[in-house]
């Protein structure tokens, strides 16, 4: 299908692949930070069967830029990427190299410096900037600290919304009745915020009504989009965290969700993408488009989630 998009077009694609691939073998991946002394006899047996011990570093390694992440633009001081859902921004315990800087470090290399100017949730695909120069890092960084940046989303909602528009302008704050502490709530003495939503499409599937939005907030804070759908009655399809039962984040974390809570959830990510980042800068006007992963469309269309991607998650 064809997204919803304003003014300019795309920035010019820039990507490469990388020389000298290793040939793949048969091998399990091992995270780095496993103990050696655990592997020392799985390595023994693996050799003498043909095959080659590999950890998670070696492996990303040998990957072409293309299976790294998606491109849209680079240059010597910026590099824009469409990320996919599912791929942390920052490397976590134990997955070092499963993280988003991680791989662009892989891309550029430790001579270059590379810091995410903004950042999108695990679960949340879409458009994001890397400075490659401390330079352009604090310059852009600037631009959102200013609300330069004109940001732009597409989220798919429960529920039909009655009106094309709306706008919620409720503060944000920490949910102190919530059992996960990273949790915020809409609260009086919150910090300001406002979320701007369009409706670009109303349409039923055998699991209920959604309404398919495009979102602007004009102001940045954590979870922003998602907490403002659930203060409007219209939560986020996929959200484990507010759409509706703190309990099924927990049951994710432990790896414990159960099928029924996987039918609740109907997608196993959130619905939400960053389409479009927009804003002036070293005298030109910037515009970054992303189009969502398929399965964005394929929900749309009403056709079924399909393990190839839905494995990712659950």
């Amino acid at each position: 299908m064809e997204w919803p998009r304003k003014g300019a077009k795309s920035a010019k694609q820039v990507s490469g692949r990388r020389t000298g691939r290793l040939e793949t073998v048969p091998a399990p991946v091992i995270p780095d930070s496993a103990p050696l002394c655990s592997l020392r006899p799985f390595a023994a047996e693996l050799r003498s069967s043909g095959f080659v011990l590999v950890s998670a570093g070696q492996w990303f390694k040998t990957l072409a830029v293309a299976e790294l992440f998606d491109i849209l633009h680079e240059d010597a001081d910026l590099l824009a990427i469409n990320k996919p859902a599912g791929l942390v921004c920052h490397p976590t315990k134990g997955d070092v190299y499963s993280s988003l800087i991680s791989r662009v470090r892989l891309h550029v290399g430790d001579a270059v410096s590379s810091h995410l100017v903004n950042r999108l949730d695990r679960e949340t695909s879409g458009v994001i900037l890397i400075a490659k120069s401390p330079e352009a890092d604090a310059a852009l960084k600037k631009l959102f600290a200013q609300r330069q940046v004109e940001k732009e989303y597409l989220a798919i909602a429960h529920g039909h919304f009655a009106s094309d528009t709306a706008v919620c302008e409720a503060a944000l704050g920490k949910d102190e009745q919530a059992i996960i502490s990273i949790k915020d709530c809409v609260r009086p003495d919150g910090a300001s915020a406002l979320t701007e939503f369009n409706v670009q499409q109303r349409f039923t599937r055998q699991e209920g009504d959604f309404t398919l939005l495009q979102v602007r907030p004009h102001t940045g804070r954590k979870h922003q989009i998602r907490i403002h759908l659930q203060h409007l009655g219209h939560p986020l399809v996929g959200d484990k965290l507010y759409g509706g039962d703190e309990h099924l984040y927990l049951d994710f974390v432990l790896r414990q969700l159960t099928a029924a809570q996987r039918a609740r959830l109907i997608l196993p990510c959130q619905a939400l993408h960053a389409t479009a980042l927009r804003f002036s800068w070293r005298g030109r006007d910037w515009a970054f488009l992303a189009d969502p992963e398929p399965w964005f469309a394929d929900f749309i269309a009403g056709k079924p989630c399909t393990p190839d991607w839905a494995e990712r998650f659950l």
